[in-house]
């Protein structure tokens, strides 16, 4: 299920999904313990009218959603025409405070004053436990409830406009024991104010209103979030004292400000662009951990069908994702990345396959020990050649010899040094890895592409350092993976890449024929083939007669036949928006500006009003498919912009 919006301050992140209510809520990483991740742990929200309770996501509501003040500061317009209710949500993080806060407005469409309850919902399995050893308190002295396990606290409190707290509450089980949730106890308008629980525990608040016809009211929402009680009721006290409109009033300004350089930009982009660019810029920023950490999507929907979801730090993701704000002269978030990858940077100098937001190592689904008998690390090399060859190129555009002294010796040389020496002795190609679509191990055009830039790059930041020895021997590695590649990547045949290549140890080499469009973006994007080269224009036209299904559908699959969530079997696979983008970088590159409009308008009208964006589009439906917001689509669509800009 999407997250039309999501609102992060690096520490608390919180996912609205499409029936406006809290579904993944984050803390204290991103991406990391969600405390609301499940079918049964929505926080929703409901309003008793005229004898009966309409939940938001019943289906009788039709909701919009936006960012209106360039800030991340959410925007939910929910109707029932059936009631004749409209409640407004505007939602936020606190930019300061770990904090998520909701001003709440319920208009009454009706002529006549009307007896109208507000129920607020909130179910925590906190910490993203298993085991029911919840609490949940009523605290008389703060009128707030407590949720807590642990070092994980979260205090929910709410006010009217006229500083009165809410004037009812319940605290109970759910989904054990027999129990679905305190939400039941609102059915009749009432709750039974029961002040505590512990075991697998929710709660909701009430507030009434008698609202006079065409009028509304206003309540004002939010969870106080800690590492202890302590933490928790502090950060409760100061919204308490300070009050939500003022704490909206200094995140509006926060987000302003982090988007000065974002604006600058957007305003070469024309208005057509600039809207969806500044959303995806502050897109991006969300899914950035404080500590480095760049999380794929903390859409947590795919929990419900898959064994895990995205919300890891893959390093290829991570530097995709980081590129287009170095190239806006952002600093911060790039250098926190690079420190959290110095950090995980395993003793033979590679970036493991993902991390989760803490630093600690991620599922993954690679063998160390192969069907051939192939022992080999679990990893990806093209992670570490592209966050190698993505930090040279964030030097460059900061000019800063202190980042060489803090990253030259701990994590460029090591890294260099890896892709230098995992090398076929056969072929003279990198080792076989897994391909970054995590699926085949093999040596793929991609990841060669990558290594021999990341070399090269290296290469370049050794000389600066006058470090020879190592800028002589790693540009002969990257000369020598040029070489071999124009005897072993070119596929005359079908005028296009070869995916990439087995070899067994006898040097015996079997291609994969497959067309990938990681190959052709690999080979002229990292320099591998120049971009006007034969073997790369013949590779783009062989893309497109096979991958375009009809002239007015712009969408390109990652390759051939994937099955990766297609619902179509006939089909050549989903369309992905990083794909396709990236044919449209290569249109850009060489002149075919209405072409790559073409791909660039689609995309952009398939974002959600607020800038989201998917993973996947099924070309059957035009339905988006997995994860959305995905970050790396998001910032893709950043980095294709940023090319449209010559001046």
């Amino acid at each position: 299920m999407a997250r039309p919006i999501v609102l992060s301050n690096g520490e608390l992140h919180v996912g609205i999904n499409k029936y406006g209510l809290v579904h993944d809520f984050y803390f204290p990483y991103v991406g990391l313990e969600n405390h609301a991740a499940g079918k049964h742990l929505r926080h929703l929200v409901g309003v008793w009218v005229d004898g009966s309770l309409s939940w938001l996501d019943n289906g009788d509501w039709t909701f919009d959603f936006s960012y209106p003040h360039h800030s991340l500061i959410g925007h939910v317009i929910a109707r029932n025409k059936k009631i004749g209710i409209i409640v407004e949500f505007d939602d936020t993080v606190d930019a300061e405070f770990s904090a998520f806060m909701r001003n709440i407005h319920v208009v009454n469409q009706h002529a006549e004053k009307r007896d109208i309850r507000l129920f607020l919902h909130q179910a925590f399995v906190v910490g993203d436990a298993r085991s029911n050893t919840d609490t949940g308190q009523y605290l008389p002295d703060d009128h707030a409830v407590l949720h807590y396990r642990g070092r994980r606290a979260f205090v929910v409190g709410a006010v009217d406009d006229a500083g009165h707290a809410f004037d009812q509450y319940a605290v109970g089980l759910f989904a054990i024991e027999g129990h679905d949730g305190t939400y039941r106890d609102a059915e009749d308008g009432e709750l039974s104010g029961s002040a505590v629980e512990h075991g697998r525990v929710d709660s909701t608040l009430r507030f009434r209103f008698n609202i006079p016809g065409h009028s509304s009211r206003r309540a004002h929402y939010w969870v106080a979030c800690g590492t202890s009680m302590r933490e928790a009721l502090y950060i409760h006290k100061q919204l308490q004292r300070q009050g939500l409109h003022r704490r909206f009033d200094v995140t509006a300004k926060w987000w302003h400000d982090w988007l000065r350089p974002a604006r600058k930009t957007a305003e070469k982009l024309g208005l057509g662009y600039s809207e969806s660019f500044l959303k995806s810029a502050m897109l991006v920023k969300s899914h950035i951990d404080k500590r480095g950490a760049v999380i794929a999507s903390t859409d947590s929907g795919m929990l419900n069908y898959w064994r895990d979801a995205y919300a890891y730090c893959w390093p290829r993701d991570g530097a995709y994702v980081l590129w287009p704000l170095i190239r806006m002269g952002y600093k911060d978030e790039p250098h926190r990345f690079f420190e959290f990858c110095r950090r995980s940077l395993n003793a033979g100098g590679y970036l493991m396959h993902k991390y989760r937001a803490d630093g600690a190592l991620g599922s993954s689904w690679h063998p160390y020990l192969h069907d051939d008998g192939v022992v080999a690390p679990p990893i990806q090399t093209d992670e570490t050649a592209l966050v190698l060859f993505v930090f040279s190129q964030y030097y460059h555009m900061q000019n800063d010899a202190v980042l060489l002294k803090e990253f030259y010796e701990p994590m460029v040389m090591p890294m260099a040094d890896f892709l230098a020496s995992y090398i076929d002795e056969h072929t003279h190609l990198p080792r076989a890895s897994y391909d970054l679509w995590e699926e085949q191990f093999m040596t793929t055009t991609y990841t060669t592409a990558v290594t021999y830039a990341a070399l090269l790059a290296a290469a370049d930041l050794a000389e600066i350092r006058k470090d020879n020895d190592n800028a002589v021997k790693w540009r002969a590695a990257a000369d020598d993976m040029r070489s071999a590649a124009e005897q072993y990547f070119v596929n005359t045949q079908r005028k296009a890449f070869y995916k990439g290549i087995t070899t067994k140890p006898t040097g015996e080499v079997s291609p994969d024929e497959t067309i990938d469009l990681s190959s052709v973006f690999g080979a002229f994007m990292f320099g591998l083939f120049p971009v006007d080269s034969p073997e790369a224009t013949q590779a783009i036209a062989t893309v497109e007669k096979i991958m375009k299904t009809s002239p007015d559908k712009p969408g390109f699959p990652r390759y051939e036949h994937d099955n990766y969530r297609r619902s179509d079997e006939k089909s050549l696979g989903n369309w992905w928006f990083v794909t396709s983008l990236w044919i449209a970088q290569y249109y850009l590159e060489v002149g075919r500006e209405d072409d790559a409009r073409h791909i660039i308008d689609w995309a952009r009208d398939s974002m959600w009003p607020t800038g989201v964006l998917a993973e996947q589009i099924d070309p059957a439906t035009g339905n988006e498919v997995s994860v959305a917001p995905l970050a790396w689509s998001q910032a893709e669509y950043l980095s294709t912009m940023l090319d449209t800009i010559t001046e």
